[in-house]
């Protein structure tokens, strides 16, 4: 919802993007809207919210050595999975973890999944799926790691939100899709230029529109269909006024097909 940039009202940037053609939108949760407002403006204009992105596990992450911050991002994730009940969505992302000199790799997957373990039964209660990103988070970083890791809880509502553009910088997004095969529970489309990242610097990788990247986007849709996935997929890119949103949804379109 963020990239939209027209409107004054929720209502009138979810009328926006139906407008336009969008099918769906992801709301961040916690949030400043009421659930009321949300839901009313879904129903006024038929946009379905399918996602709901946790908006405090880079501020509280899960495997922080203070129990409190910890406790924080439980509530919080707590929050989102009721968010998403209340909203008519399907999930919920969360990082896992952040892993830093002062937040060693071990204990982030022992603690983050001791935390995760007391919110899985608010989202088997709710029929929400949690659904883990990579995100430059130094957390999971081969597609086999990250497959163990959702195994380990052994939940059918824990699985993997696939951010195509995040992975080309230290890997092939076809090759996650194909390993983490029916774990896959969500898509995060941006694109990604090694070029630039090794001219400019790391985040300048990401100055760049879809299909004029390093994304092979044929063999991620071709993986993604032998996978047999059917979910949505999300453009998660700088967003604009109504001519730049109808330029991304023609991106998506084309890397759709």
């Amino acid at each position: 919802i963020e990239m939209v940039q027209e409107g004054d009202t929720l209502e009138e940037k979810f009328r926006l993007l139906r407008s336009l053609g969008y099918d769906g939108v992801e709301l961040p949760s916690p949030n400043a809207l009421s659930v009321e407002e949300v839901v009313a403006a879904s129903k006024a204009t038929g946009l379905p919210v399918h996602g709901v992105v946790c908006s405090e596990h880079w501020k509280s992450p899960l495997n922080d050595s203070n129990p409190e911050v910890r406790a924080k991002c439980v509530a919080a994730i707590r929050e989102a999975i009721a968010d998403a009940k209340a909203y008519g969505a399907s999930s919920v992302l969360v990082v896992p973890a952040v892993v830093g000199k002062n937040r060693p790799y071990d204990d982030a997957w022992r603690l983050s999944r001791t935390e995760l373990l007391k919110v899985i039964p608010d989202a088997e209660a709710a029929g929400i799926d949690i659904a883990f990103e990579n995100v430059w988070n130094n957390f999971l970083l081969s597609p086999r790691e990250a497959a163990e890791y959702v195994d380990s809880f052994e939940s059918d509502r824990v699985g993997w939100y696939l951010d195509v553009g995040n992975l080309v910088a230290y890997g092939w997004p076809e090759q996650w899709a194909r390993i983490l095969g029916p774990r896959v529970l969500q898509l995060h489309i941006k694109e990604f230029s090694r070029k630039k990242r090794n001219d400019e610097g790391l985040w300048k990788g990401f100055d760049v529109e879809m299909l004029e990247g390093d994304n092979d986007w044929p063999a991620v849709m071709a993986a993604l269909d032998e996978i047999g996935y059917q979910g949505w997929a999300s453009a998660e890119v700088p967003g604009g006024d109504a001519n730049r949103l109808k330029d991304i949804l023609a991106r998506m379109d084309r890397i759709l097909a």
